[in-house]
């Protein structure tokens, strides 16, 4: 296993460029950790690209209706996921076995000419958004999807004392939603609307509103997340 000890991100050096890891059935954050299982000959490159440079990714949903393009470039989301490499294990085959982490948005410019096997392009840093207009009213907001969050828990999840201390402690609310979002089993849509929205107060008041549903209408959070894979 090769750890890669510093997960701090400065946007200062970053390249504007990334490589992509567009996959049908998952939606990623900032701020939350996925395990990835990869086997398919382009993402082992990407790995292996990543972890001889940057450790960084992007993680992308593909557009519906891929299916009959999957092994070229179907459409994307405008919205990917910037992540870090924490973890990487490689087998005796050639797959690999990572966690990543989720560090920032990052809005698709243009995807590059493909000059490797996998998918890079041109991208631009988002910053979480928080209006000065709604700063009166974000502490109340802040304290209402925590409250929530926490009730509903225990009847959704067998492990949701994992996440009492990110709960009890002071995150912003940027940060909260998004672990939120992540958690939940939300449909596909549903989740890149939440990874596409910049201001925090939307996004929360998004999360609010699927927690208002009656508990039948929802899934358990599939937390910690299982292996997802290319």
């Amino acid at each position: 296993m090769t750890t890669h000890g510093d997960l701090t991100f400065d946007p200062q050096k970053f390249s504007g460029r990334l490589r992509l890891f567009p996959l049908p059935d998952l939606v990623m954050f900032p701020h939350v950790m996925q395990p990835l299982h990869v086997f398919e000959p382009r993402y082992r490159d990407l790995v292996a690209a990543s972890v001889a440079g940057d450790h960084l990714l992007g993680m992308a949903l593909l557009n519906p209706g891929w299916e009959p393009h999957y092994e070229g470039r179907p459409p994307i989301g405008r919205i990917a996921c910037l992540c870090r490499i924490a973890s990487c294990r490689q087998l005796a085959d050639g797959r690999y076995n990572l966690f990543v982490l989720g560090l920032q948005r990052a809005e698709i410019v243009r995807e590059l000419p493909p000059d490797q096997r996998f998918r890079e392009a041109e991208v631009r840093l988002l910053e979480d958004l928080y209006p000065a207009a709604a700063a009166q009213f974000r502490p109340a907001l802040h304290q209402k999807l925590t409250a929530t969050f926490k009730r509903i828990l225990p009847t959704l999840s067998d492990n949701f004392e994992q996440f009492a201390p990110l709960l009890s402690s002071d995150i912003p609310l940027g940060m909260l939603s998004d672990i939120v979002a992540f958690a939940l089993d939300l449909e596909h849509p549903v989740k890149r609307q939440l990874l596409e929205e910049q201001s925090v107060d939307h996004r929360a008041e998004l999360l609010l509103a699927r927690l208002a549903e009656p508990l039948e209408n929802r899934s358990a959070p599939n937390f910690p997340p299982a292996f997802s894979a290319n």
